[in-house]
């Protein structure tokens, strides 16, 4: 099945690439050519706009990726559309994983298209995979004569019987990944112990001399006793203890940074309040000054102001994988770092159910060691990042949404107190669902940017040595930008608290460049973000500005990055090599963070560090999925539930990867993100199996490396729920 013969031809397709591809440029006048940054911007664009429409086949269908007409099947069919937002962003009700409820469908305004998807949605489940008999875990994992004593004694009703509830308890074991538990292959012990469905491949039947036979478990003599803590695996870092979630939920644990900070700040808008929403009567103005300077006077600086924290990079040598709910796990994560991915967020994590302790939401913090590992620094010549020390760099950070200044700082001091591998804590400011944003966090704060300010302003006060960091949308409505005052605001402060606080010291933001109200169906708006970017280019000339002015913000709260400049990175649409440099030369940002290209074909890392485009055969593609699953299985577990979960998440990631046209079948390059496949066939069998589109398919393909799926398990594949596009609310 496996196409051997493609894959021994499997080369980078000859598209003339060198180390920094460079679209042609259009003709100019030089008066156009010498103008303002962003009008080049703009003239370029719209040049490379025209240069592709002339290259475009007439009879293209506009939204239909150009496939070759001898791979077509129908130029009937026309490809399905699906709604982007909801399928990078919703979640399950009943998720075992995460235990957070579907986000989606909380909108009853929209009447009957929302409550159609909301239904869905919120319905959507994935069944149950547990064993026929639950196993406890004081026999789990010792071998079958050494059990410990279990703490539940008589009144205990899981199974103490090893040889019973492998005879009847469980699944047969599994042949595939040639019946080697990935687990134990690679670090010589299994997590899941007699749970394991490959149980065989490390365990035994011993012979004692009075004739008894005793099932034992092997272990490699240069590996470490098994934890009995599910959350502790192998290679797997940023793990919090049950007993500080404990802590957490019960209230025990004191934020000493973030609550005397919150008192100040709640007397401080009470003032400010009073300053813009009372009539001052007479005699009461000199009361107020008083009243705010005694207030101001209480003020602490924070133990770390932002030039104190340690300094970060972005450069065009690190692309960045986007903080991405669902798909955004640790084994996908994994494997993007494997391929070139230099900085890795979190699934986007609620700060409420944080400080709260939920596990669920803290297990969206942990992460593989290999994203601990310093990012590429390859700065060009002349360049020098003062005070950067690659070495203590690392590639994860944290992503969490807010609605108060106060839920965001306590989530922020809990995650830098109780994680040791954090790079950056990031701030959401863009999720366009509508629980988030009706509840004010994500796209909700981009309305409401005072509020933004401070919840930025206090992150950073307890974030330790940790840089804050922060994600936009270009606003909330279309044509009507807001991103560009919110860059400001987050650069110097508001002109009512920069005199007196200073900068609120954001060390970067990333802008994706599409409004809440906008879809997929619209390319990302990448004219506006050269706008902000030439905004961040003005900064320090900006600040020069200031410095001669009682409007300085102070210099120990500007960002902790080169020359005191907040870095900026675009987002949206980056599907090649070929648009990731034309993004970081054209709109002239720092690097591009990238999102739904990187589910589609995660090699694009691989492709922007050697600057061509790879015709990776089916089996390599094939390849990469069975690293995933052996990446689940150690993150999960080699249990049935561990298997369920690894299924469940890949066949997420296949509702994606079917979308890839391998460029080997394009009529021409470069490919559109946005563009939907028609239906086809590929070079071999198994090229057309990866590009359906029918998820039993997808089923299929988690059969090879997983086995049969449990008789309970079931799988709606959000295109499903969401096959046709949702209009915009305005």
């Amino acid at each position: 099945m496996m196409d051997e013969q493609h894959g021994k031809d499997n080369k980078a397709a000859e598209v003339p690439s060198g180390d920094k591809p460079t679209p042609t440029q259009p003709d100019v006048n030089t008066a156009e050519a010498n103008g303002p940054a962003s009008k080049r911007r703009k003239i370029d664009h719209e040049g490379t706009a025209r240069e592709s429409q002339q290259a475009q086949p007439k009879d293209r269908v506009r939204g239909c990726a150009p496939v070759k007409a001898e791979y077509l099947i129908s130029s009937e069919d026309q490809p399905k559309v699906v709604d982007d937002d909801a399928t990078e962003a919703s979640i399950a009700t009943n998720d075992d994983v995460n235990g957070k409820p579907d986000p989606q469908g909380s909108d009853e305004k929209n009447g009957k298209k929302r409550k159609k998807q909301g239904g869905q949605n919120q319905n959507r489940n994935y069944g149950h995979f547990e064993d026929a008999l639950r196993l406890c875990n004081s026999v789990t994992y010792t071998n079958e004569f050494s059990p410990k004593p279990c703490k539940y004694g008589e009144r205990c009703n899981l199974c103490h019987d090893i040889r019973k509830y492998l005879k009847d308890g469980r699944r047969g074991d599994l042949e595939t990944l040639d019946g080697k538990c990935p687990v134990f292959d690679k670090y010589g012990r299994c997590t899941s112990g007699w749970k394991c469905r490959f149980v065989k491949s490390h365990s035994k039947e011993v012979d004692h001399e009075d004739g008894r036979k005793e099932l034992v478990l092997l272990q490699n003599s240069e590996s470490s006793e098994v934890d009995e803590d599910p959350d502790t695996r192998p290679g797997i870092v940023n793990v919090v203890t049950t007993d500080t979630k404990w802590d957490l939920a019960r209230r025990k644990v004191k934020f000493d940074k973030s609550e005397p900070y919150i008192k100040w700040l709640e007397k401080d808008t009470g003032i400010t309040k009073k300053f813009y929403n009372m009539k001052k009567k007479e005699g009461q103005e000199q009361a107020d000054a008083e009243e705010a300077e005694e207030l101001r006077a209480q003020f602490v600086d924070p133990p770390l102001k932002a030039s104190e924290k340690r300094k970060i990079y972005f450069g065009k040598e690190t692309p960045v994988l986007a903080p991405l709910t669902t798909q955004g796990n640790l084994p996908f994560r994994r494997l993007c770092v494997e391929l070139g991915a230099q900085v890795t967020y979190s699934e986007m994590a609620m700060g409420m159910p944080l400080v709260q302790g939920q596990k669920g939401e803290w297990a969206l913090m942990k992460c593989h060691e290999s994203e601990t590992a310093s990012p590429r620094f390859t700065p060009e010549s002349g360049t020098i990042v003062k005070g950067y020390d690659n070495p203590k760099d690392l590639k994860f950070g944290a992503q969490i949404s807010g609605n108060q200044p106060w839920v965001a700082m306590k989530a922020t001091e809990a995650l830098t107190r109780f994680l040791p591998h954090l790079r950056v804590v990031d701030l959401n400011c863009g999720c366009p669902i509508d629980l988030v944003y009706q509840s004010g966090a994500g796209s909700g704060l981009l309305d409401t940017p005072s509020k933004l300010e401070k919840i930025v302003r206090g992150m950073n006060v307890v974030s330790g040595d940790v840089p804050i960091t922060a994600k936009l949308r270009t606003g909330v409505r279309d044509g009507k930008p807001t991103a560009d005052r919110l860059i400001e605001r987050l650069a110097f402060g508001g002109n009512d608290t920069r005199d007196r606080l200073g900068a609120p010291g954001c060390a970067a933001i990333t802008l994706h460049g599409r409004s809440r109200q906008q879809r997929y169906t619209k390319s990302a708006n990448w004219s506006y973000i050269a706008e902000c970017a030439a905004l961040i280019k003005n900064y320090k000339e900006k600040k020069d500005r200031l410095s001669d002015t009682a409007t300085e913000a102070d210099a120990s709260t500007q960002a902790n990055t080169a020359d005191g400049n907040m870095y900026f990175i675009g987002n949206g649409d980056c599907y090649s090599h070929v648009d990731y440099y034309e993004h970081i030369d054209k709109a002239g940002v720092d690097t591009v963070m990238i999102a739904r290209g990187a589910m589609v074909k995660p090699w694009l890392f691989e492709e922007i560090e050697k600057g061509q485009y790879l015709d990776k055969s089916a089996s390599e593609r094939l390849g990469y999925v069975e690293k995933f699953v052996r990446y689940g299985l150690e993150a999960w577990g080699s249990d049935e539930m561990g298997l369920g979960f690894t299924r469940r998440f890949l066949l997420e990631w296949l509702s994606f990867t079917h979308r890839y046209v391998p460029v080997g079948l394009l009529e021409h390059l470069p490919p559109s993100l946005n563009d939907r496949p028609p239906r086809y066939r590929g070079r071999n069998d198994l090229e057309t199996l990866l590009a359906s589109d029918n998820y039993k398919d997808w089923i299929k393909i988690s059969e090879m490396f997983l086995g049969p799926a449990h008789p309970s398990f079931k799988f709606q594949p959000k295109h499903k729920s969401n096959s046709y596009e949702i209009e915009a609310e305005g």
